[in-house]
């Protein structure tokens, strides 16, 4: 699907502190400079009211991830069915997804998210699945583990949960979401619990 967003592409430039900037504005001032036209297609995010189901072609896309995910879900003591459902809502598992918010990648951080998280290459697959696991256990920690609340939050922030009493915020685009990953966790958690019964593990 096109986008009027990315028709005039996207700008790669590298800030002081080592910060790698994808935009689709052309950077002016100092950005200006050493800015380059990335080559490659870049292609929207899906929106997180569209539908989502595990299947065969989904698992096998996600396949290319499985060791990165299974490594950072460790590291930051994250569910790994979780990881795996909120990159499949966010980007379908395409590394080179952007919204028309700004959000990138394959978990779809938000430039200042990723910089909060350590994030220097937000197209980077091993940086971006790090910086959105990260940012999960921050907001594990912030909600007490409470799977919906971190939900909401990675998608409307958690000003916004905190403002409705920890509760979802009534934002149709965030109640979709919620459901969304909760629905593909507990596909992927049931694809998992087979594998394992079969002695495969996932």
């Amino acid at each position: 699907m096109p986008s009027l967003a990315f028709a005039g592409g996207i700008f790669r430039y590298v800030e002081a502190d080592g910060t790698v900037v994808y935009t689709n504005v052309p950077p002016k001032g100092a950005g200006a400079r050493q800015a380059r036209k990335v080559e490659g297609e870049f292609r929207p995010a899906p929106t997180p009211t569209a539908p989502a189901k595990v299947s065969p072609a989904s698992t096998k896309q996600l396949t290319a991830f499985d060791e990165i995910i299974d490594e950072m879900a460790l590291k930051y003591r994250m569910p790994v069915n979780l990881v795996r459902a909120v990159m499949h809502a966010e980007s379908a598992f395409n590394p080179n997804a952007i919204s028309h918010v700004g959000a990138s990648g394959l978990m779809q951080l938000m430039p200042q998210t990723a910089r909060e998280m350590y994030v220097k290459d937000i197209f980077d697959a091993r940086e971006n699945i790090e910086g959105g696991t990260r940012y999960l256990r921050v907001l594990a920690n912030e909600f007490d583990g409470d799977m919906v609340k971190m939900v909401a939050a990675y998608n409307a922030g958690p000003d916004a949960v905190r403002k409705y009493g920890g509760q979802v915020p009534p934002y149709a685009e965030t109640q979709a979401y919620v459901r969304k990953v909760l629905s593909l966790y507990f596909q992927y958690k049931a694809q998992s619990d087979v594998a394992k019964a079969d002695g495969v593990e996932r």
